[in-house]
């Protein structure tokens, strides 16, 4: 069995490092291993640390925090994925758990790792923790929640949690989201909706993330790891338990 950790190496506003998903990314991880029993045989492969991150290029704010935002796209992922899956597959690997922290990498990821259960038949678990839902005892505003997907409340938590050093605390503020304005005008498009648009970061709010980060606090982020380690161990655990006999 094998963890595959996808991140992504971009912008995320002026108060967060570009390497906000690689680091909640790292910080999930090592929580979730710390609960699988060190016995049990996982092979933790090099981390991806560059993903699909075009909607975060291009920033038309010529100095902004933009900058720095690099992308292998789409079609790089999912390459990059597909190459690393066969080599485990021929190494005797099974299955396989893609640890994802990026949204931009979902859909490569999803098409990779089909593509792997029908050429290379393996278990190929999508785990993003953006999906792992919520944990009760985290008081947000739900649209917080809805609207908050990049450089808001959540990720700016974790990062105070796992690295206070690299936030820039002076430069936390609420990041309005065009989202929350067609939300409220009943549209029914939206940037995360049922039917939603292609968006640039910059298309959501100028400074290219959306959500109120002064939500934000270390107690919070402690919270919010806890939670989606918990739950990626436990996928982790549940992928090698899978009867691979289920596979046709």
């Amino acid at each position: 069995m094998a963890i595959l950790p996808l991140g992504a190496t971009e912008q995320h506003g002026p108060h967060l490092p570009l390497t906000t998903d690689n680091d909640i990314n790292r910080g999930l991880l090592e929580r979730a291993l710390a609960r699988i029993p060190p016995d049990l045989p996982i092979t933790v492969c090099e981390p991806v640390d560059i993903g699909a991150s075009d909607e975060h290029l291009d920033d038309p704010n010529a100095g902004s925090s933009g900058q720095g935002t690099v992308s292998i796209g789409a079609d790089g992922m999912k390459s990059r994925i597909l190459r690393e899956g066969r080599k485990l597959a021929r190494a005797g690997v099974r299955r396989l758990v893609l640890h994802n922290s990026h949204g931009g990498n979902r859909h490569a990821m999803e098409i990779a790792a089909l593509d792997l259960r029908r050429r290379q038949r393996m278990l190929v678990v999508s785990a993003s923790w953006f999906r792992f839902g919520r944990p009760h005892d985290v008081d947000l505003p739900e649209s917080e929640w809805r609207h908050g997907l990049h450089g808001g409340a959540v990720e700016t938590a974790m990062m105070l949690h796992l690295h206070p050093d690299r936030v820039r605390t002076r430069w936390i503020r609420r990041f309005a989201s065009i989202g929350e304005e067609l939300a409220q005008a009943g549209s029914t498009i939206g940037p995360e909706a049922a039917a939603p648009f292609a968006w640039m970061a910059w298309d959501l709010n100028p400074n290219g993330v959306v959500g109120d980060a002064t939500l934000a606090t270390p107690v919070l982020g402690r919270r919010l790891v806890e939670y989606y380690g918990g739950t990626l161990a436990a996928v982790i655990r549940d992928a090698r338990a899978f009867p691979l006999d289920r596979l046709v």
